[in-house]
């Protein structure tokens, strides 16, 4: 991890870094000015979720550094836990 990882996360105290995490599915959704990206990685049951102004290639089978907040989100009535991405880099 670097100096610049290490002073991010002791300055935000909920903030997670992963790093050598294989993607195992990797979405991408337009919406009016967003590109909605949803990630699934190896051994974790819930998705990781971000946004872009542009399509990025598609992450499936790729090893990545993550860096993510735990967060909830409402869908259809129904409150899901979901990982907000702040950084996604592949390894």
């Amino acid at each position: 991890m670097t100096k610049e990882m290490d002073k991010l996360l002791s300055k935000h105290k909920k903030l997670i870094h992963s790093e050598n995490q294989k993607v195992l599915s990797h979405v991408q959704r337009e919406t009016s000015d967003w590109i909605h990206n949803t990630v699934m990685i190896q051994g974790c049951d819930v998705p990781f979720k971000y946004n872009r102004k542009k399509r990025y290639k598609n992450l499936k089978g790729s090893i990545v550094n993550i860096t993510y907040y735990p967060s909830t989100e409402v869908i259809a009535g129904f409150e899901m836990e979901i990982m907000k991405t702040t950084r996604i880099k592949i390894s």
